[in-house]
């Protein structure tokens, strides 16, 4: 389009710098503007594609200034004019950027990729100009080396030690031509992780399975068979069924498509995305990243990327996350083998002589499940529509904190599909705006996460509150049923939630000390699938779309019994990804490799078994290879934080699950303090403790439990 073409962006450049006699007339651009929207929410409804990169343009530029004006201070460096100056300012930038990546993640374009791909270096410049800044590093490490002598509160000295850090693990410290070599890695990774998601969400978008004979539908649930043909619909395709690479289509036809081959077809093209050989193949583009960040590594002084990344989390070390990682695979590779038996078993129970295969697990599983506990995942949908499983998630939120949500209709939306609420405190003041995105759509990435289009902080001495989202693609509805999610769908729900939760109530002074590190920042979300499925939280929620029954007793005993099912399944999938994530990144030399050998050594050297595929194959894994890479050699996160999870539940499993005193404490040293403070600090302050790895191994049934 023509908002991508140099000629557009040069003339940018110079109607931003011309005297205002020569400007020819532009129209208003909403990012140049005071918004008086309901609670500041951006004013989607006049925020337009072009909007984006003057006000980047602008916003980048007003940093370089402010940046300047710090580092050619004549002053004497302190806290307060120099360390939180440079916090405090880019208020411009990070306006546009947070709804910029808002809208790439959840309703991108060709406009807005094409966008993200030119602004994309240029912030990559700029990151690098500020900490490579040696006049800058200068007035930061004089106020760093002073520390001890400055009255800071925690929460200040944090700040101090990361803005320090940062600087450091930004190459402050290097010299002129490794600094230059560092910048062009820098600018060459921001253009590789744009290019791994671009490919990845065509490929994902580019496939569909369409069925043309009702007999293909075997096995399908009614509400499956109506999505289905809804989706043909949309494609042009009456009267047939089109089934995608999207969560909500792929899980239901692996699951319980009785056809075997369209199984194979469908699972051949989830696996094989990114892999074909063509011009949306990632392998050379991941395999030039990872020894990218080798050498950068190699560069600001680590053995691995791991090394570097690791530093700031809580496991410190590669050997700490592969020791977890170990501790857990054993027990779950084990209980996975033994799963493989059963569902051969079940094969064999079927009048069937074929080996088990990957395509197999899901819908074999099912039928194990179903015969063995009578828990059936369709006859569960029902009794969890999407309304009634978000109310659930506020009415949990509402008993532990305290907080209500109130749907405002009056707010500019990016999508009409977006539902946005107003969250208050029990006293009555204002906590946040929530946004909820649920279901899937062309332009939106796959998988779950939450956002923000505003972070919290205090600005001025007055307290900005955050704008939180959550993005999601859940099951959309069909015929005359809502959305009817699945049991792992419900759990996805309160699991988003809980981050979401964790902006709401943050009551840090600083952006970014409301960051945690990565293998703590899940804590919030895990435990939050715990209320999912307590039956003091289910009766509330878990009733019939149609006849407004309850859940039964007998069917919430059943999804307890059938808890640990599936979990060497489910534990050794998510393990192999976290392995072949570290082995990616703890490569000692930045040499590129052959993606296909070097993951299939990698999974091999793991004993994975053939008949479970990886979670993650190297050539979608965008977690790790995605923009920003934020989940790099840190996939193990979500362990990590199930570590800190199973221990901490056990906190309200000891007093109650609703007790006051246990929720106030964990909201004042855990959701509202983000990272102000060492994480495993905050933990401590919770729990008493240091947290045990037994109550997950009990929790996912790998040892006995001690009842």
């Amino acid at each position: 389009m023509w908002i991508t073409s140099p000629g557009f962006s040069a003339l940018c450049a110079l109607l931003l710098t011309a005297p205002m006699l020569a400007q020819p007339a532009l129209p208003p651009n909403p990012f140049f503007e005071e918004w008086t929207t309901p609670r500041g929410m951006p004013p989607f409804d006049r925020i337009r594609a072009e909007h984006y990169l003057p006000a980047f343009r602008e916003g980048m530029a007003e940093r370089r200034r402010e940046v300047a004006s710090i580092a050619k201070s004549a002053e004497p460096p302190t806290f307060s004019n120099t360390v939180e100056a440079l916090e405090n300012g880019g208020t411009r930038l990070s306006t546009v950027s947070e709804v910029f990546f808002t809208m790439t993640g959840a309703e991108t374009n060709d406009a807005l990729q094409a966008i993200n791909r030119e602004v994309a270096p240029l912030l990559s410049a700029l990151r690098d100009d500020i900490q490579l800044d040696e006049g800058l590093f200068r007035r930061v490490k004089a106020v760093w080396e002073a520390r001890e002598s400055l009255s800071l509160t925690p929460e200040q000295r944090k700040l101090l030690d990361d803005s320090y850090k940062d600087f450091v693990r930004g190459g402050a410290n290097l010299g002129p031509d490794e600094k230059k070599r560092f910048r062009a890695i820098n600018q060459e990774l921001s253009v590789l992780g744009l290019r791994f998601a671009d490919n990845l969400l065509k490929e994902t978008n580019g496939f569909r399975l369409v069925v043309e004979r009702t007999e293909d539908l075997a096995g399908l649930p009614a509400g499956v068979v109506a999505s289905a043909a809804d989706a043909a619909k949309a494609a042009g395709l009456p009267g047939k069924w089109v089934f995608t690479l999207h969560a909500p289509s792929f899980g239901p036809f692996m699951t319980y498509a009785a056809n075997r081959d369209l199984r194979r077809q469908l699972l051949a093209a989830y696996t094989s995305r990114g892999d074909h050989g063509d011009a949306l193949d990632n392998k050379a583009t991941l395999s030039r990243i990872a020894a990218l960040r080798a050498e950068r590594a190699r560069l600001l002084g680590y053995r691995t990327h791991a090394d570097f990344v690791l530093e700031e989390n809580m496991a410190k070390t590669p050997a700490g996350v592969y020791g977890l990682l170990n501790r857990v695979w054993t027990p779950a590779l084990a209980m996975a083998k033994k799963e493989a038996a059963e569902l051969q078993a079940a094969i064999r129970a079927d009048g069937k002589e074929f080996a088990l295969e990957a395509a197999d697990w899901r819908y074999y599983a099912e039928k194990v499940r179903k015969e063995r506990f009578d828990l059936d995942d369709q006859a569960l949908r029902p009794y969890f529509s999407l309304d009634r499983a978000r109310e659930g998630a506020f009415y949990a939120a509402n008993r532990l904190y305290g907080i209500t949500f109130t749907e405002r209709t009056d707010v500019p939306k990016y999508h009409p599909e977006v539902r946005v609420f107003e969250v208050r405190d029990a006293d009555g003041s204002f906590l946040a705006l929530f946004t909820a995105d649920f279901h899937p759509r062309p332009g939106k990435r796959g998988g779950a996460w939450c956002g923000r289009l505003r972070s919290g902080w205090v600005k001025d001495g007055r307290e900005v509150r955050p704008i939180v989202t959550n993005v999601s693609n859940f099951t959309r509805p069909a015929g005359d049923a809502p959305a009817l999610l699945s049991l792992e769908e419900t759990r996805t729900l309160f699991h988003e939630f809980g981050h979401a939760l964790a902006g709401i109530l943050s009551r840090v002074r600083y952006r970014s000390t409301g960051r945690p590190p990565r293998d703590y920042v899940e804590l919030p979300s895990q435990i939050m699938e715990s209320w999912a499925v307590e039956p003091e939280v289910l009766k509330v929620y878990a009733k019939h779309w149609k006849t407004g029954e309850t859940i039964p007793a007998a069917l919430v005993e059943k999804i307890e019994k059938a808890r640990v099912y599936g979990e060497g399944f489910r534990s050794t999938e998510y393990i192999a990804a976290s392995f072949l994530d570290m082995d990616w990144h703890t490569l000692a030399e930045p040499a590129e490799k052959d993606a296909a050998a070097f993951e299939k050594a990698s999974l091999a050297r793991m004993g994975l078994i053939p008949e479970i595929v990886v979670r993650y194959r190297s050539p979608y894994f965008q977690h790790i290879f995605g923009p920003g890479g934020g989940y790099s050699a840190g996939y193990y996160s979500y362990l990590w934080a199930d570590v800190l999870v199973a221990d901490a539940y056990e906190a309200f499993r000891e007093k109650g699950i609703f007790d006051k005193a246990t929720a106030a404490s964990f909201r004042k040293n855990i959701l509202e303090t983000g990272g102000s403070e060492e994480a495993m600090t905050l933990y401590k302050r919770f729990r008493g403790r240091e947290p045990s790895v037994e109550p997950l191994l009990v929790k996912r049934g790998f040892s006995p439990s001690p009842r």
